[in-house]
């Protein structure tokens, strides 16, 4: 069984930043992950790259052959991802071994996990691959700064969910540059009474119903929190890790073998 997670948020909520921070804190532990782009936009890259998409596929490329946009020509350069999901993917996970932990970096266009089947395809492809995937859904904290903000947060994090339909982790990046960190952490934990009526203050009036519907599903879907990550401190590394491994089970399996193995081979209990 192999393990992966699937980095997706907005573009600068910090996802390449994370990926690296997370393999210099595994190297550190002396622990093996390998680090896969999926951004075919990309051009550096702060740790070594296990797999790039952009040796199946370039968004430059593509631009210049068929006249695209940045955001068409990515769609384009997805969907050619999607169509070889069975030969160039399969291709490079053959170089992985069954227990190896994969952590894909990818675009940071939104409907990509919101309505766009191509990464729900992606992760389906990897499961019938026997890989265990948690999606780390990453948003800027810089951006948590009011209700209604939180609100958006939470509903874009909320559709990803739904569309990707695997465990779900979400995740405030750039904690090290709040400057007021008690803005941030009144949304950590909040209280659906006040969040709407924050919002009505905000808010014209005819749009009351609305809030109400909004907070309520919010309330609902208590699985839609945020854990703040400051890349400065190790420990906030490690906790993180420690949620998302938790969520694909990493580790377990190999309790279970060591656990069940029989040194004797005989199996006897004198």
């Amino acid at each position: 069984m192999g393990y992966a997670q699937l980095v997706i948020g907005p573009a600068g909520s910090g996802k390449s930043t994370y990926c690296s921070s997370l393999y210099q804190h595994c190297e550190t532990l002396g622990r093996s992950i390998h680090i896969v782009n999926l951004d075919p936009a990309a051009e550096n890259f702060d740790y070594p790259v296990a797999m790039d998409i952009r040796e199946l596929i370039s968004l430059d490329d593509v631009m210049e052959e068929l006249g695209l946009g940045p955001n068409g020509g990515l769609i384009y350069c997805m969907e050619h991802l999607e169509d070889n999901l069975d030969d160039w993917l399969n291709e490079e996970l053959d170089n992985y071994l069954d227990d190896d932990y994969l952590v894909f970096d990818c675009p940071g266009q939104i409907e990509l996990f919101s309505h766009v089947p191509v990464l729900r395809n992606f992760v389906e492809h990897l499961k019938r691959k026997n890989f265990n995937v948690c999606a780390v859904y990453l948003l800027d904290s810089q951006f948590i700064t009011d209700v209604t903000k939180y609100v958006s947060g939470c509903m874009a994090s909320l559709s990803a969910m739904v569309q990707l339909e695997v465990p779900h982790i979400n995740i405030l990046s750039k904690m090290d540059l709040v400057t007021n960190k008690r803005d941030v952490e009144n949304y950590l934990d909040p209280e659906p009474h006040h969040l709407l009526s924050e919002l009505n203050e905000r808010m014209a009036p005819r749009f009351k119903k609305l809030n109400k519907s909004l907070i309520e599903l919010v309330d609902e879907y208590s699985m839609v929190s945020f854990i703040p990550l400051d890349l400065r401190k190790e420990s906030s590394i490690q906790y993180v890790l420690a949620q998302i491994d938790n969520c694909i089970q990493y580790g377990e399996d190999a309790d279970v073998k060591i656990r069940d193995f029989d040194p004797d081979g005989d199996g006897d209990n004198e």
